[in-house]
């Protein structure tokens, strides 16, 4: 088969990865990739959202899948495009269509999908420009902290934690009325706050059936004890020690099987991956938000745990046969720890030469924000390099990925030596 990824992170490294693994593979492409993603396939100058560019390169290059890495063309229509257009009948897309895509790309849509189908989740009203007036008194009356999300995407950044009124209501005013996060902040959801621990567990659909994926803990703070401000990821664990067999069970009861049904009682096609944004509240799992895609950094500790032949379970997705094939899981720890560059998330210099690479025997490099500059891999984002170790227990796993995280070098280069050191406590 002829696969293509669209993408150029960490996230599409590993799926890059894993795919070459498969044997059904005949030809890997991966546009546009990144510094290391050519190790596995071979990386083709096109934008993520260039739909009749990717449409034009599937049919010269006899493309059969294209696995779509980020969220925004799905929520542009990619899926949509190629199956308004006859000539590409025989690509397959791995990722919804622009409806489906709406359970990420608006969070009023996603509320009100889970209020309908009694999926548990934090209490929310949503509120637009024009009834700003109800918004400011409701916030009035509503507990501390509040949560306000902007509808849209907004890169990561539009989830905004409230300490007191008078912050939540200057905050609305300069989401509603003066565009803080662009037009995702033109309707913005006003949710209550869950105290709890964060996890996510992924899924894998066509739509009828479905596979759960290993669970993963992310940790988006910069900082060592998860301080300082909020980045597209540092790290993550899979499985999560306090998900426990009876948890997820209540996952898959609560909020899994009624996300797939409500799917098909809209009438919403959904062929993907979906990510569940989760709190374990005294081990009762809501559901925070929807991800019509795999995680960043999670997929880097969830797919060395996956054992099957990915490309097997992509072809039962796009041939609807999905519950026929298996899933196997490793019941070892994957502990990933990324590399970022001075400054990050704040202003960072890219261009750095990257060294040590081949320094690492024990641990899986998933490259991100890297580009190949003649023999030399050099820094090209914020997030630069994510290493995962697999190893029989977490201690080993975190201990061999912090450790391997110091044996790389690039000026300005910053991990933390903290993840994951948390859970040991579950053990």
């Amino acid at each position: 088969m002829n696969i293509l990824i669209l993408g150029s992170g960490g996230r599409e490294s590993a799926f890059a990865w894993k795919i070459a693994q498969s044997n059904q593979i005949e030809q890997l492409y991966i546009a546009p990739g990144n510094g290391g993603t050519d190790k596995y396939g071979t990386n083709i100058d096109l934008e993520v959202n260039d739909f009749k560019g990717i449409a034009d390169f599937a049919l010269a290059n006899a493309i059969d899948i294209i696995v779509v890495g980020p969220e925004e063309p799905l929520v542009n229509g990619i899926h949509d495009y190629f199956l308004e257009r006859s000539d590409l009948s025989g690509v397959a897309i791995i990722g919804p269509q622009k409806e489906g895509a709406l359970l990420e790309g608006s969070k009023d849509f996603s509320k009100k999908f889970m209020n309908k189908y009694n999926i548990p989740t934090a209490s929310s009203q949503t509120f637009t420009a024009d009834s700003i007036n109800e918004g400011l008194s409701y916030l009035e009356g509503h507990s501390l902290p509040i949560v306000l999300k902007a509808d849209g995407l907004a890169a990561g950044k539009g989830v905004l934690i409230c300490q007191s009124h008078e912050e939540a209501k200057a905050e609305l005013k300069s989401m509603l009325l003066d565009s803080k996060f662009g037009k995702a902040s033109s309707m913005v959801v006003v949710e209550q706050f869950l105290e709890g621990i964060e996890l996510s567990v992924f899924v894998l659909t066509d739509g009828i059936s479905y596979k759960i994926l290993p669970s993963a803990k992310d940790y988006k703070r910069i900082g060592e004890n998860d301080e300082g401000l909020n980045t597209g990821g540092m790290g993550s664990v899979s499985p999560v020690p306090f998900a426990s067999n009876e948890f997820l069970k209540k996952v898959e009861e609560r909020i899994i099987i009624p996300t797939i049904e409500g799917l098909k009682n809209e009438g919403i096609p959904y062929k993907g991956f979906i990510f569940l944004g989760l709190m374990n509240v005294e081990d009762n799992p809501y559901l925070i938000e929807y991800n019509v895609r795999m995680g960043d950094p999670e997929t880097e500790s969830v797919f060395p745990r996956i054992e099957s032949d990915l490309v097997d379970l992509l072809v039962g997705v796009a041939e609807q046969n999905l519950g026929d094939k298996e899933l196997v899981l490793s019941p070892k720890t994957a502990a990933t720890v990324m590399l970022v560059s001075g400054g990050y998330p704040g202003k960072y210099e890219k261009g750095k030469v990257i060294s040590g690479l081949e320094n690492i025997k024990e641990s899986i490099l998933f490259h991100a924000g890297t580009a190949a500059k003649g023999s030399e891999v050099v820094t090209a984002g914020g997030r630069v390099i994510a290493v995962t170790a697999l190893k029989d227990t977490l201690f080993d796993a975190l201990q061999q990925a912090t450790a391997d995280s110091g044996r790389i070098f690039f000026n300005g280069r910053y991990f933390r030596t903290d993840i994951g050191f948390d859970l040991t406590k579950y053990i």
